[in-house]
Order: C-alpha cells, then sequence, then structure tokens
C-alpha cells in the first residue's frame, strides 16, 4: 500500500516528479540505439524470410490444387484473425510442450514472419493476377515455356504492382517488433520499459522510444516512396 499525504493522494518516487531531463537522455541513447540494432536485426530477418512465405503461398494459393490452395487460404485466415501478440505467446510458450523450444529471438522472428507471410501471399497474389492475359499470350507466341513465362515475365510485373503493399506491410513489422518486449528481448521497447521499471523516468523514455520509432518509420516510408517512383518511371505517359 502507498504512503499518502492527503486522502485519496498517493505518494510518488521522487524521480517521476522532476522535470525533463535531457541530460539522463542524452546518457540513456546508448541502450536504446543498443536496442535499436536488435530491433532492426529481428526485422530484417523476419521481413526476408516472411517474403519467401509470401511467394510460396501464393504459388499455392494460385495452383489451381486443392490440396495446396486449402492449406495456404487457412494459414492466412488463421493468422489475420487472431491476435499477433496471442500468436507470439504460443510460438514462445505453447511450441516447447511439444518439444520445439525457440529462443526470444527466433520466436520472435518466426512470428513477425509469419504474419508478414500471411499478407504479403496476396500481394504476390494480386500483383500476378494482375498481368494482362494478353502477356501471357504473347509469351506463348514467342515459344516460352510456363516457367519461363512465369519467372522472366510474370514475375517481374507483379512484383512492380506488389511492391507499395509489401512495403507498407514491411514497415509495420517494423512497427510490431515491439511487441517482442513481452517474452524478454532486448529490442528498444524492452530496453525503454526496463529502464523506466529501475528509474522512474518515464516521459523521457517514451518520449526517446517515439522519436526513434517515428525516425525509423518516416526513414523507410520515404525510402519505399523513392522505389516506387523508380518502378513507375518507365511506365509513365511521356
Amino acid at each position: 500500500m502507498s504512503r499518502r499525504t492527503a486522502p485519496g493522494r498517493p505518494i510518488r518516487p521522487a524521480a517521476m516528479t522532476d522535470a525533463f531531463d535531457w541530460t539522463y537522455l542524452y546518457d540513456t541513447l546508448p541502450a536504446l540505439l543498443a536496442g535499436l540494432q536488435m530491433t532492426l536485426l529481428v526485422s530484417l530477418l523476419a521481413i526476408v524470410i516472411s517474403l519467401v512465405i509470401g511467394a510460396a503461398g501464393a504459388a499455392m494459393r494460385l495452383s489451381g490444387n486443392a490440396l495446396l490452395v486449402w492449406p495456404a487460404r487457412s494459414y492466412a485466415a488463421f493468422i489475420r484473425n487472431t491476435p499477433l501478440l496471442v500468436q507470439l505467446f504460443f510460438i514462445f510458450y505453447g511450441l516447447p510442450a511439444i518439444g520445439l523450444r525457440l529462443s526470444a529471438f527466433w520466436s520472435g522472428v518466426a512470428c513477425l514472419a509469419l504474419w508478414g507471410g500471411s499478407y504479403h501471399l496476396d500481394s504476390f497474389r494480386a500483383g500476378y493476377l494482375g498481368v494482362s492475359h494478353g502477356v501471357k499470350e504473347a509469351a506463348a507466341s514467342l515459344g516460352l515455356k510456363t516457367w519461363q513465362y512465369a519467372l522472366l515475365i510474370a514475375l517481374p510485373i507483379a512484383l512492380r504492382t506488389a511492391v507499395p503493399s509489401m512495403l507498407n506491410t514491411s514497415i509495420a513489422m517494423v512497427k510490431n517488433s515491439s511487441y517482442l518486449q513481452a517474452i524478454g528481448l532486448a529490442e528498444m521497447t524492452f530496453v525503454a520499459i526496463d529502464r523506466i521499471s529501475l528509474e522512474f523516468r518515464t516521459i523521457e523514455l517514451f518520449a526517446a522510444l517515439c522519436a526513434l520509432y517515428l525516425v525509423l518509420v518516416l526513414t523507410m516510408s520515404a525510402a519505399a516512396g523513392r522505389l516506387e517512383q523508380r518502378l513507375q518511371r518507365p511506365f509513365k505517359v511521356r
């Protein structure tokens, strides 16, 4: 029970009543930047794996084989309709019950990759379906085999169409990496909350955390915008 100076007014720790401390923020920045490195590492690995999952899932959905279509559709529906935090806890705490134990790092990578892959799946699929049927007929008239058409013609066109949504999903994955603090992974949010629990400097740490995420996401968004413009440049009407 907290001590009180007046009825209904608990005393807060002295540190919580201080003004914004720029010196403390400067001293804490190296720890937050170390957390940022972990955030970037786990996000990068998850994004790469999610693209592979999305491409494989799209191929299964487009195969026309019910034995492949049903698992891909069920996977996407399950991931999208269950909370990310529940999926994370299931991977980290639930899988050891069946003998599959992953570290906090790889549990985080797996969870983010599965989440992102469920959205990349439809991005790849929509991009492929957006390829004009006339392009396929032209490829057939040139004597190209099915795999040559898919790999050399349809895939590049599909990627140009799918890139915007894939980039948005990748940015969301970086933001969702903050959930990984729940299983003890030392990414940015974990570092901030850990320091708050010890030093009670809530406003400084959360302000720094918001600023770092904002800079990171805005940088990624700007890079994504430039990439989209570059991909669309050859197709603009002059």
